[in-house]
């Protein structure tokens, strides 16, 4: 059986990994995007099934004004005694903390914070072959930091029972290169005798890269590979394919095998639209150290794993939502907090409806926008939308977008005499008119967002089909490289008042993503 990397594509960076019995689990970062945490399952490493998300409740999750690049980072699951564990940083309020579940869907605890103890980022969670349970994490050198990105992995007991740190706090490493940048993304494992510690260096850009560190004992002293970085593409140059690899968690599969699953960037001719991904690569161990893909050194495209199956990652992606059920599948995602302020499932007449409120896009609020992750360079988005105008200000269409500052607007809205479809392509901040039309048939719009690498279309559909609105449009400042930060582009439903709140609202009746071949 084989798997065509990415094995989970789209926005899911900062893959962490466990396995319990036969089958695996994995958790990625979501940033101000709710709910957080997806969870995915898989009985095989190729296929994956998402079945829910571990923050799915305002309580567990606060991120109002938040920018889209802060909120969430790095989460870790682990599993011990029948317990599951989940920890990560919610920068934007709180810091480190856990959740646990008895169950992998959930539901999940309330969060356990840990307090000013818990300074850094990227914690994770070991426990040792006698119950022990350890955090290990990032944080700034107490000593005061020498240069941008001088960071220090260090290790805390974990009691459980309080879920608090207790006795002393170990600084165990501070990177392999000399002048080291951003050492972070610490995993902590033991095999045969060793305590091996993973950890990402270099940054998530193109200077990622995977570390590998072990110790006879836990607080160290640690002895780094020598044959590290054990994985980075960065001498491939920017134009290889496959960039920005790091962040890695591993896993054994039960019969000998083991595995890495890390973060990568796929550009198109430079410029990268679905941020980074969730990649799959074999482990093997020799001295004693971890060897990633043995005789190739670098990510494949396609992963061969033991026994039979379809293979995965062949068939175009067609999914529709109806939106006829009590709740939202796992995969759509709203803007920070308080969905039902924004949204209501049982408010239209059919579907889903979207309120116009104040919020914009553009701003750091809590926008009318239910979106799902772009996964394949081409694809579109097909929705059906029925409006109701209140004021002049309202809009309702389709986006594309990477963040408050570079993002793509079909918009509907009303200007006294009938109904107009306006194309607005937001970069660095500023809102740019690409085309505008009437809407001949305003009762019931349907809108196709399309997108081929780095140029995307509107199309409206019509008694004559599908007409194009605006061809052409370059998605490149929608792209990492022009917009930072560290999220990918999502896709989505959108309704808004521009800045007043007079009752209107928008009525979609079905959501459409396809995969173009």
């Amino acid at each position: 059986m084989t798997v065509t990397n990415p094995i989970i594509p789209g926005f899911f960076p900062d893959p962490s990994i466990c396995r319990v019995g036969e089958k695996f689990y994995t958790v990625h970062s979501t940033f101000a995007y709710f709910p957080g945490v997806p969870i995915f399952e898989s009985e095989d490493l190729a296929h994956w099934r998402q079945i829910g998300n571990v923050l799915d409740r305002d309580a567990q999750l606060p991120l109002s004004g938040c920018g889209l690049s802060r909120g969430i980072f790095a989460p870790t699951i682990r599993h011990h005694q029948g317990t599951w564990y989940m920890i990560t940083t919610n920068i934007s309020g709180g810091g480190n903390f856990i959740v646990t579940a008895n169950a992998p869907e959930g539901p999940w605890s309330e969060p356990y914070f840990l307090g000013p103890q818990a300074a850094g980022i990227d914690p994770s969670l070991f426990f040792d072959g006698d119950g022990t349970c350890y955090y290990i994490g990032q944080r700034e050198r107490p000593a005061g930091s020498r240069y941008n990105g001088d960071c220090e992995i260090w290790i805390q007991r974990l009691d459980l029972e309080t879920m608090s740190l207790v006795g002393e706090a170990v600084p165990v490493l501070t990177g392999f290169q000399r002048k080291a940048v951003w050492p972070e993304g610490p995993h902590l494992y033991q095999k045969d005798g060793y305590y091996y510690i993973l950890h990402a260096e270099g940054g998530t850009s193109i200077h990622h890269s995977v570390m590998a560190a072990r110790s006879r004992s836990i607080f160290g002293p640690y002895e780094y590979c020598p044959c590290n970085p054990i994985l980075t593409h960065r001498h491939l140059g920017r134009d290889y394919p496959v960039n920005c690899v790091g962040h890695a968690d591993l896993v054994d599969d039960g019969h000998g095998n083991w595995y890495m699953v890390l973060l990568a960037c796929r550009p198109e001719e430079g410029y990268t639209l679905m941020g980074r991904e969730t990649f799959l690569a074999k482990v093997t161990w020799e001295d004693g150290w971890p060897v990633v893909n043995a005789g190739v050194g670098r990510l494949e495209e396609c992963v061969a794993l033991p026994g039979t199956g379809t293979e995965a990652g062949q068939e175009p992606v067609c999914r529709t939502y109806s939106f006829d059920g009590d709740t939202l599948p796992p995969e759509l995602l709203t803007l920070r907090n308080h969905r039902e302020r924004v949204l209501s499932l049982d408010a239209a007449e059919r579907g889903v409806r979207l309120f116009m409120r104040p919020n914009t896009l553009r701003d750091s609020g809590e926008a009318a926008y239910l979106a799902l992750r772009q996964q394949h360079r081409r694809c579109e988005m097909e929705a059906t939308l029925r409006p109701r105008f209140s004021q002049e200000t309202d809009c309702a269409g389709v986006a594309l977008v990477q963040n408050e500052r570079n993002h793509l607007r079909a918009e509907c809205y009303g200007d006294g005499d009938g109904v107009q479809l306006r194309v607005i392509s937001c970069a660095d901040g500023a809102d740019a008119l690409l085309a505008r039309v009437e809407v001949p048939a305003p009762e019931e719009i349907c809108l196709l967002l399309r997108v081929e690498g780095l140029r995307a279309c509107v199309l409206l559909k019509s008694g004559e089909g599908w007409r194009p609105v605006a061809s052409g449009i370059d998605l490149r400042p929608l792209s990492t490289e022009r917009s930072g930060g560290f999220v990918g582009c999502t896709m989505g439903l959108y309704a808004s008042g521009n800045g007043a709140d007079a009752g209107g609202y928008a009525d979609f009746s079905g959501l459409t993503y396809r995969e173009l071949l």
